[in-house]
């Protein structure tokens, strides 16, 4: 599995409804055969930017299987508006290690 990070920074006082768009977009992500993992991550020592962290099946699947479906689409129309700069996407894979909650 790899992960899509794209920082996202947005206006910030347009947090909450930032934070109820993506909300509302998450389906779109979940939804996608190749999804297997999707979180909303909260810079803290930046104001009004975010991690957007995606588990994807491979880089291929995120870059164009998703990017051509109409639930692309509708996250970018849902978050788009919020961006106060345009988001900056990288694809890492775990090499040693694994992440999980206790």
């Amino acid at each position: 599995m790899i992960f899509e990070i794209a920082r996202i920074m947005i206006y910030p006082e347009r947090t909450p409804a930032f934070e109820a768009a993506v909300a509302q977009a998450e389906p779109h992500f979940r939804n996608h055969p190749d999804c297997k993992g999707f979180a909303l991550q909260k810079v803290i020592e930046e104001a009004g930017v975010y991690h957007l962290v995606v588990g994807w099946t491979s880089v291929e699947a995120h870059m164009v299987d998703f990017r051509r479906t109409k639930e692309f689409q509708e996250w970018r129309a849902l978050a788009s508006s919020f961006f106060s700069e345009a988001p900056s996407v990288t694809h890492t894979e775990t090499v040693i290690g694994e992440i999980y909650i206790k």
